[in-house]
């Protein structure tokens, strides 16, 4: 079980976008940062968990690239308009990382390890056991076991989750109530 008090500068944080930054879209996708949404309190608790980890890993499974529904561009000028919008409020993202694959065997799409193996090679002192994966889908803590880390629920989407569940060590109904969890 993952104890808060443990985690210091020292500790990588992965990020799921939507659901977890973002209010997402039911059975759809962002197609354009005028449809991206922070939650409440999410800009203040990015610039927390800037001071509180040494990397902050954003990981983004974007199918709707893939599906053609949307481009690439159009994610990246999302992804842009975003960390201006976060820096701005004093927080931090490191790196982004998506896939566009469009189907679930494609090896970057989350719970499948691939983006966490390239945010590995691109920072190479990330430790998958200093890790926290914090998302809003049991595909986020696949893929956060899958490579080693500590896992946070965050209940945004799916608040009726059953609890205990294999691959969560904790939950959260938000990222903000994540951030003051880290706080005590």
């Amino acid at each position: 079980m993952l104890d808060l008090r443990l985690t210091d500068i020292s500790w990588t944080l992965f990020l799921d976008r939507d659901g977890v930054l973002n209010y997402e879209k039911p059975f759809d996708y962002i197609y354009s940062y005028e449809e991206f949404t922070f939650y409440d309190g999410v800009l203040d608790a990015l610039k927390f968990l800037a001071q509180k980890f040494s990397r902050i890993i954003l990981t983004s499974n974007q199918r709707g690239v893939g599906k053609g529904l949307m481009t690439e561009q159009d994610l990246i000028d999302i992804h842009e308009r975003m960390l201006r919008d976060i820096e701005a409020a004093g927080g931090r993202i490191d790196k982004i990382y998506y896939s566009i694959g469009a189907t679930d065997d494609d090896p970057m799409r989350k719970p499948n390890p691939g983006m966490a193996w390239l945010a590995k090679k691109d920072f190479p002192q990330i430790d998958f056991k200093k890790s926290i994966m914090v998302g809003n889908n049991i595909s986020d803590m696949d893929f956060g076991r899958n490579v080693g880390m500590s896992t946070v629920f965050i209940r945004s989407t799916h608040p009726d989750q059953p609890l205990p569940y294999p691959s969560i060590d904790l939950a959260f109904n938000s990222l903000a109530e994540f951030a003051k969890g880290l706080q005590s």
